[in-house]
Formats: C-alpha cells, sequence, structure tokens
C-alpha cells in the first residue's frame, strides 16, 4: 500500500486536498470516487518524504515566517478546543508551500492514528527543530500546550525579525563587492588586452604596476577557465573542510578574533541560545535538557562546548551560573551575573527574556555599525584601486601619445 497525497474536486466543484493509502493511483481514484469525489491530481507522499531524506540538499525548505504563522494558528485552535485533525486540516488549506500542505496532512493522519502531536512533529527534523519538538513534547507533559505555542510562535517571530535585520544591515556591503568584482572581472577581459595591444604596437616602456595590470588582464583573458576552475576548487574545499570539525573550529575560532565581527558573533550566539533557553524553562523543560537542546540552536562549536561542559558541572550539583564562568570569554560582560541573580531570586526564565531582548536589539545595532563601518572602508579601497588602474594606465597612455 502507498500513502498518495490527493488533490480532488466534489460534485458541486469544491477542491479538497489530502492524504489516503491505497494499492495504486487507478484504486485511489474509486475510493475518492466513493466517496463523491473526483481525482485531480496525485503524488507519492512516501516518495516525497524519500528523496528529501536521501538527497537533503534538493529538499524543499520551508520559510520561518510560515512556521510562525502556523504555530500561531495553532495556538489559537488550541484555545477554541478545536480537534487536532480537523485543526491540521485546516492549517494544510492555510499553507501557501505544497511541502507544508503535505506535511501538515500528514500530520493530521497520524494523530487520527492515535499518535501524539510530539510523536507526529518529530517525524519531520527537516522542518521542526529540535527546540519546537523539545518544547512540544513539554506541552504535552504539562498540560500547557495553548501557552507553549505561544511561546514557540514569539520564538521564530525574534528569529525571524534578528535574521532579517542582519540581512538588511549586510546587503549593502554585500552588493558592493560583487559589483566592484564583477566591474574588475570585466575590465580584465575586455578592455586590459586591448590597452596591452595598443602599448606593444608602439614598443612603449611601460611602468612596473602597469605591466602588472596589462599581465593580468592578459592572464585572466586567455585563461578565464582556469580562474573558474581555481575558484571552483578552493570553493569546493572551503565547503567540505567547514563539514569537517576541524574546519568549523578553525572558522568559528577565526570568527570570535576579528575585531569588529567578534563582538557580533558572541551577541548573536548568545541572543539565540539565551531566547531557547527561555523558551524552554517557562515551557517547564528541565534545566539539562534545555541546555542539551538549546545546544543545538547556536552554530558555534565553542558555545555548543560551553553548554556541553554546564551540563556536567550540573550534573554534579552546580548552578548554572557557576557552570558557565569558566566560558566567560565568549559571552558579553554582565550575562553570567544576570544569570546568578535570576537564580537566586527564582526568576531564571524572565531574567532569560529580558536578556535576550537585551541581545536582540544590541545584535540588530551592532550590525548597522559594522554596516556603517563597512560602506566607507570599501567606497576608499574602490577609490585607491580606481586611483592606481588611472595612474597605471592613463598615465603611460598620455606620455605615449604625447611623445606620438
Amino acid at each position: 500500500m502507498a500513502n498518495f497525497l490527493y488533490t480532488a474536486k466534489s460534485l458541486d466543484g469544491k477542491e479538497e486536498t489530502g492524504f489516503s493509502e491505497a494499492k495504486n493511483v487507478r484504486e485511489l481514484a474509486q475510493i475518492l470516487k466513493a466517496e463523491g469525489l473526483i481525482l485531480v491530481k496525485v503524488d507519492s507522499g512516501e516518495e516525497k518524504r524519500k528523496g528529501n531524506l536521501n538527497v537533503p540538499f534538493f529538499s524543499r525548505k520551508v520559510s520561518i515566517t510560515e512556521k510562525m504563522l502556523m504555530t500561531r494558528n495553532l495556538a489559537i485552535m488550541v484555545s477554541t478546543g478545536l480537534p487536532l485533525v480537523k485543526g491540521f486540516s485546516i492549517l494544510s488549506a492555510q499553507a501557501k508551500s505544497k511541502r507544508m500542505k503535505a506535511v501538515l496532512l500528514d500530520i493530521g493522519q497520524e494523530i487520527s492514528k492515535g499518535k501524539n502531536l510530539s510523536e507526529s512533529f518529530r517525524k519531520y527534523p527537516d522542518i521542526f527543530s529540535e527546540l519546537f519538538q523539545g518544547m512540544i513534547l513539554a506541552g504535552e507533559e504539562s498540560g500547557t500546550m495553548e501557552e507553549v505555542l505561544q511561546v514557540l510562535a514569539l520564538q521564530l517571530e525574534k528569529e525571524k525579525e534578528m535574521g532579517s535585520k542582519l540581512q538588511r544591515a549586510l546587503i549593502y556591503p554585500v552588493i558592493l563587492v560583487s559589483v566592484m568584482g564583477l566591474v574588475g572581472i570585466l575590465l580584465a577581459i575586455f578592455i586590459l588586452p586591448k590597452i596591452n595591444t595598443f602599448f606593444q604596437s608602439l614598443n612603449a616602456d611601460l611602468p612596473l604596476t602597469t605591466k602588472i595590470i596589462l599581465g593580468s588582464g592578459d592572464f585572466f583573458a586567455t585563461y578565464w577557465y582556469l580562474v573558474a576552475m581555481a575558484i571552483g576548487f578552493l570553493a569546493f574545499v572551503f565547503l567540505t573542510m567547514m563539514k569537517t570539525e576541524k574546519g568549523r573550529i578553525m572558522l568559528d575560532t577565526f570568527a570570535l578574533r576579528i575585531p569588529l565581527v567578534s563582538s557580533l558573533v558572541k551577541k548573536s550566539n548568545v541572543a539565540s541560545l539565551i531566547r531557547s533557553l527561555s523558551s524552554l524553562l517557562s515551557s517547564g523543560v528541565p534545566l539539562i535538557k534545555s541546555l542539551n537542546i538549546a545546544g543545538g540552536t547556536v552554530n558555534n562549536y565553542y558555545y555548543k562546548q560551553a553548554l556541553k561542559g554546564a551540563v556536567k558541572d550540573i550534573e554534579k550539583g552546580g548552578k548554572l551560573f557557576s557552570s558557565l564562568k569558566p566560558y566567560q570569554n565568549i559571552f558579553p560582560y554582565g550575562t553570567i551575573e544576570m544569570i546568578e541573580i535570576g537564580e537566586e531570586t527564582g526568576k531564571t526564565s524572565i531574567i532569560l527574556k529580558k536578556l535576550a531582548e537585551f541581545y536582540e536589539e544590541e545584535v540588530s545595532n551592532a550590525a548597522e555599525n559594522l554596516s556603517v563601518i563597512i560602506e566607507p572602508v570599501l567606497i576608499v579601497i574602490i577609490g585607491v584601486m580606481v586611483g592606481i588602474f588611472a595612474v597605471s594606465i592613463m598615465g603611460p597612455m598620455y606620455a605615449v601619445l604625447g611623445n606620438i
């Protein structure tokens, strides 16, 4: 029996989407016909899931906005007492992406078979993170699903806001560098070889800088494919290294030591970590389990190691603030002291939430400041490059023409 995702129409023209088991498409059409539906479109849900698992690079991503809206709507449905099976059918109809529609329909079907919500979400780790799954499980165990879903929706909203602010702050420098690189390539391939031919025809005696610039233009024009292959090879080597532990450690070490970038890296990692930890603790997840799950929300190796070390210390009876003190060099000043106050007053999750909001704002400001610094630096670099080009090319050209 195969599991099919189908689209069908009723006799009054209403379109319906759902999952159904059948031996083949013909049998599926007969089943739907018996229910007064006409099969319009069909896909094998099992094959899609297998394809996504086997070839993750080509799996269709679900946007954080769509997950946020789904979580918020699910919280409303839970608060009204709507049955989950019906709720996921409605959520599927509201979803924009085909991938999300299929996943939500399948989750509704799993629940109709007797599985709980956390088990159903666990089938799709590529969409619903470990943090998401852990909080849903905590909501089921504590009977506070509505509150947990509201916290989750806020968590996703904050992640989206922080990502959007970082993108907006860095998009101009990225565009500027890309345009600068493109102009340089076009000059090297199409303009410099012609200028070089002109100088050679006159047997002109050229300065060293002019020879280097014109020689690079000839090299790019003649061996452009070798340059493209070299860039592709270096990119492949870099991406391969990043998949290894040593490569990630090297990159994370470098990121934490760059003067202007290190502050942004620290604050963004801490903001993500503290927001996740606050959400988990407020949902009733035990501290050790919260730390293990929150470790999956940060990408930096050193923060992952800090949480692993903290877990070992807490298991021996230590407190959170004292467990993080050995790693205070990767936390902004005052973070651990605020966590200590939270533990002493019994308001750890509240303090963490306030800290998360503070660092999220700091990340936004730091990204904007970094953009403000990068833009004039790039403009100066472009100006210097244009000046060198003008002196090296235009100077000798005027000298040669003057002699003529």
